[in-house]
């Protein structure tokens, strides 16, 4: 599976933004699907997962009532809506899919290349 995640920008604090992750292959249905963050001089972090069949979510507390992970399995896309940013979201984003999501961790198979994502205050 590859994937790649695109829709990242400049945005202002209190603004939005919507993450797409497009994968190739004909299983991404099958997939649990995640979304990570990495902000300068700061680890990896996970973000928000979706369970397989889309009925099981997790989230950060940090993002947690701002963004919404969802997918669109027939379009083989994964997506992060993200509201009321603030500057502490900036991190360049990935997403993943694959993998273990259980109980807010998620450990991923697949990872596709990050998108930037800048809030300015």
């Amino acid at each position: 599976v590859q994937l790649q995640a695109y829709g990242g920008g400049l945005v202002q604090a209190g603004g939005s933004l919507r993450l797409s992750c497009a994968a190739s292959g004909r299983t991404f249905s099958t997939y649990n699907v995640g979304w990570f963050r990495q902000a300068p001089g700061r680890e990896r972090e996970f973000v928000a997962g979706i369970s397989w069949g889309g009925g099981i979510t997790y989230y950060s507390d940090s993002v947690k009532g701002r963004f919404t992970i969802s997918r669109g399995d027939a379009k083989n896309t994964g997506y992060l809506q993200m509201n009321g940013l603030k500057p502490e979201d900036t991190a360049v984003y990935y997403c993943a899919a694959g993998g273990r999501l259980d109980s807010g961790s998620y450990y991923p198979i697949y990872w596709g290349q990050g998108t930037l994502v800048t809030v300015s205050s």
